[in-house]
């Protein structure tokens, strides 16, 4: 009976773990790139993926507030990116791919500073 526990266990883990990570693709359109010129307003720098939030003005110039989905901190940090090149305040262009069920949401490819430097890819 111990082995039958002890192998049902450890038989749903890798499973359990592979069905709770989601797929880019199941949530975002690679059809469908995206560029956003905005307003840094938030930064959330945890796992397992980071969070930025930019004010976005549309073309009637209203304010569409958006929310974008980056890479894993540990996977930036080991590129050398870390959370202060995200600033509040901060203008920046994002490259990326809208949300499937057409929210203010993305996956961000590309950051680029009003400077016009890279802060990171995906």
């Amino acid at each position: 009976m111990k082995h039958l526990i002890f192998f049902s266990f450890f038989g749903v883990l890798p499973f359990a773990s592979a069905i709770s990570h989601h797929s880019i693709n199941a949530e975002y359109d690679r059809e469908v790139p995206i560029s956003l010129n905005g307003v840094i307003t938030g930064v959330e720098w945890q796992s397992p993926h980071i969070w930025y939030y930019i004010d976005v003005a549309n073309e009637e110039g209203d304010i569409e507030k958006w929310a974008i989905s980056g890479g894993s901190p540990n996977m930036l940090m080991r590129r050398g990116v870390y959370k202060s090149v995200l600033e509040v305040g901060m203008n920046i262009t994002v490259q990326g791919f809208r949300a499937r069920d057409g929210s203010n949401n993305a996956a961000g490819r590309q950051v680029t500073r009003s400077d016009g430097s890279n802060v990171f890819a995906r």
